[in-house]
Parts: C-alpha cells; structure tokens; sequence
C-alpha cells in the first residue's frame, strides 16, 4: 500500500506513477486529508474568482479520487469533468457525484478540445506528470481559456518545471499566483497559478 512513507517527488515513468496511485487508491483521501491537503480548496476559490462563467465545462485533468472535482463543485462550478491514468483512482471519482462525465486517459493524452476552463491540480508536478504536460494543456484552450495548476514545494525545486513556467508565458499571461499551504502535516507547501491563453 502506498503511503507518504514511500518516496513520492522524484521522477519516475508514467507506469511507475500509475502503480504508485493504483496501490494507493483505497487510502489516498484518508492519508492527504490527514495531512491537511489545501492545494485544491486554494486553487479552486481562485479559478472562481478568475472564471467569467462557472457553469462552463471545466476539465479536471489528472482529477484522482475526486477531492479536486468535489473543491471545485464547492465554489460553484456545475458542469466539471474528470480524467486520470489509474483507473482505480477514477473509479473513486466517480464516486464523489462531483463530475458530470469522467473517462480513464492514457499517459500524455492531450485534453480533448471544447474546455475553456482547466484545471490540473498536483498534476503537473515531479513524481507525477512531466514538465511538458504544461503547454499540452495550454494548447488544448482556446484564447481567454484557463488554466489552474500548482506545483509543490518538491517541484518548485525542479528547474524543468520552472522553465516550462517561463516558457508557457510567451502564449499566456500570468494572472494568478499564490504560495501557500499544500500538505501543512507534511510541512509542505505549493505555488497556485492560473494562466490565460493569449
């Protein structure tokens, strides 16, 4: 069984990831409930802020079990979709009632286009999904569409991350940016940020 005890922030291939959270499905909510897990309460209330019409489709890429979609549905959000690798964590999601659709997708799947609004919350990160996931995403939006995301302490460390950050902002605008508590019972932190496609 996976637990936080198992060395999760480093790289790894995408089956490794997918076994990770497979084995990790059953306890996932328990443990980073435990923990505090703020990151998608935090990112939510800004893509709420940011959002100009909370009852368009927003994909929930990389969803887990479900505790991003359920963040999201919380501040308002009425039609959210989910999609993750490991459907044993999906089926948890689905579970939630927070998504009107969700689907199992393949390691570095594109999102499917007709979402303005995205949200990838402790997705793109080391350990998870790779720093070029970034402009993936950002290709699948339309100009003006949204994009949330964090990157954690582990992954604020992590330079091809960073410049995937950098880079991502020659074709959106920053508009959001907050550092603050991710995992306080792990004395972890996270950066949210919400990018506009230019």
């Amino acid at each position: 069984m996976a637990t936080f005890d198992k060395p999760l922030w480093q790289p790894r291939s995408p089956e490794e990831t997918r076994d990770i959270y497979r084995d990790w499905a059953a306890t996932y909510d328990a443990d980073v409930q435990g923990a505090g897990y703020a990151t998608p309460g935090r990112l939510a209330v800004a893509l709420a802020e940011a959002a100009p019409d909370l009852s368009a489709p927003v994909l929930d890429f990389g969803c887990g079990t479900g505790l991003s979609g359920m963040a999201l549905a919380a501040q308002g959000f009425t039609n959210v979709d989910g999609t993750d690798i490991t459907p044993e964590m999906l089926e948890k999601a689905q579970a939630t009632g927070a998504y009107r659709n969700t689907w199992a997708s393949g390691p570095g799947d594109a999102p499917p286009d007709g979402y303005s609004v995205m949200a990838a919350i402790g997705v793109v990160s080391l350990g998870a999904a790779p720093a070029d996931t970034l402009p993936t995403l950002l290709d699948a939006l339309p100009k003006d569409g949204l994009l949330g995301f964090s990157y954690n302490d582990a992954t604020l460390a992590d330079e091809s991350y960073m410049d995937a950050l950098a880079a991502a902002q020659d074709s959106a605008t920053l508009i959001h940016e907050a550092y603050g508590d991710h995992l306080p019972g792990k004395d972890m932190k996270s950066s949210i940020y919400i990018l506009r496609k230019s």
